[in-house]
């Protein structure tokens, strides 16, 4: 049975571009409105409109007990998309058919009002999905101990932190016996450890015949999890079609992109966090000057530096800046944190930049991206995911020959050891010499996959 269909469906927002030569000061705007008095102005600031679509054009259908993954990169529409199935803003074109309760968990704490406990929260998200208050009560319980917020019940969300708020969020949204649920890339705020209870719980729904939309970048999630992906470029659908198949189409749209080895994070609008203190830039550095000139490439063993700027609105303190290392499927490799070597805790009011480098580069040859996090108190900053790619290239090793292909994520420096003897039975006689020799990894021998 058809649970969700879209026919032709678009949004459109109107962008507003005003052209302005320069800042205007005090003086400059007292004489304009003086000379407007006397001499009427007819000629106004020019500004322009643009019409920009971040859904044109899509049209799927979803069948009951379906779990479909949604991927794309940053600003394909993904979460546009979410938000029109979720009735939150209206299409501009086309229509939207659902049957059935419907959960959605767009944000951190989509829904909850600020100023009620975690407690009327629960009571009010239940209300607002159609439940009685006996249905809610019944699966109260499970909601608090899933959320693990059982001593904060009776205060205010607003005093939450963004982990606290996302898992009571994340329990209601998947708890209140939803027909459809609906998850955006909200997992990556919260630890591994809740990001498995979660996917473990999403398994638990549609098991039980209930359908799951999936937003995520984290396409080991989504291989796991899903059973189909929309893969979304521009707004429009590219793909419908098996995990394996969308998964690969994704990797190949997203290594085709342009190679840079530093971005301008100013404009991003796909981070959360407060946004007391931002990231605005993140660039690639190299140990050698001479080879700067591969830009965001590096060879396997090369050091790998990383240099992020953040600009901060005032000063602040008890501050917590890392960035994680992710495959092209999502998985987490490995994460650092400004703390690991730099006795620092807070930053300025304006711009400060902080350098990290990878020492020696480990990872095997392929493509990866970074995701960064700033914490201010314990509480999200900013956060963004995605952030830059770079590409790991194989190296001559000692030997003088390339390195033969592995499977595995990362390698290591190895060291082997042969123990040899002149007598086959050695093993019982202590007394018998043996020959130690010394290998080493890089030395070419076949491969064992184990």
């Amino acid at each position: 049975m058809t649970v969700i269909k879209v026919e032709d469906l678009g949004k459109a927002y109107r962008v507003r571009h005003e052209n302005r030569e320069r800042y205007s000061t005090l003086r400059d705007l007292i004489a304009q409105k003086a000379s407007g008095i006397i001499r009427p102005s007819k000629n106004k600031s020019a500004s322009s409109v643009e019409e920009f679509w971040a859904v044109k054009n899509v049209s799927f259908e979803v069948k009951q007990g379906e779990v479909v993954g949604i991927i794309g990169r940053n600003g394909a529409g993904k979460s546009t998309l979410l938000k029109l199935l979720s009735r939150i803003t209206e299409p501009t074109t086309g229509r939207i058919r659902m049957k059935g309760r419907l959960a959605t968990l767009l944000e951190v704490g989509t829904g909850f009002h600020p100023e009620l406990t975690g407690r009327e929260n629960i009571s009010l998200s239940g209300a607002i999905c159609g439940m009685t208050k006996r249905d809610i009560n019944r699966r109260f319980d499970e909601i608090v101990e899933f959320a693990e917020v059982e001593k904060f019940l009776d205060t205010p969300v607003k005093r939450y932190s963004s982990g606290m708020y996302l898992r009571l969020a994340f329990a209601v949204a998947a708890h209140l016996d939803p027909e459809i649920l609906i998850v955006d890339e909200v997992l990556a705020v919260g630890d591994m450890q809740f990001q498995r209870k979660c996917i473990r719980k999403m398994e638990d729904v549609a098991g039980q015949g209930r359908t799951v939309l999936f937003v995520s970048h984290q396409l080991a999630a989504v291989q796991a999890m899903c059973s189909r992906v929309l893969m979304l470029d521009r707004g429009t659908l590219m793909m419908d079609g098996d995990v394996e198949g969308g998964i690969a189409a994704y990797m190949k749209m997203s290594a085709s992109g342009e190679d840079r080895d530093q971005v301008c994070l100013r404009d991003r609008l796909d981070r959360s966090g407060s946004g007391v203190a931002r990231f605005v830039s993140c660039e690639f550095l190299h140990e050698k000057a001479e080879v700067e000139r591969r830009g965001n490439a590096f060879l396997i063993g090369e050091k790998i530096g990383l240099r992020l700027t953040i600009e901060s609105q005032e000063p602040v303190s008890d501050i917590l800046i890392g960035y994680s290392v992710v495959d092209m499927r999502g998985t987490t490799l490995f994460t650092s944190h400004h703390n690991d070597t730099l006795d620092c805790d807070e930053l300025p009011q304006g711009a400060s930049a902080l350098e990290s480098w990878i020492a020696p580069n480990n990872l095997l040859p392929g493509r990866y991206s970074l995701r960064c996090g700033l914490l201010i108190g314990g509480s999200a900053s900013d956060a963004i995911s995605d952030v830059i790619q770079f590409e790991v290239e194989p190296a001559v090793g000692p030997n003088g020959k390339m390195p033969d292909s592995r499977p595995g994520m990362m390698r290591f420096d190895y060291s082997w050891k042969l123990v040899t003897s002149s007598e086959p039975n050695a093993n019982a006689n202590h007394n018998h010499h043996a020959a130690d020799a010394e290998l080493p990894a890089s030395q070419s021998r076949p491969s064992v996959l184990v």
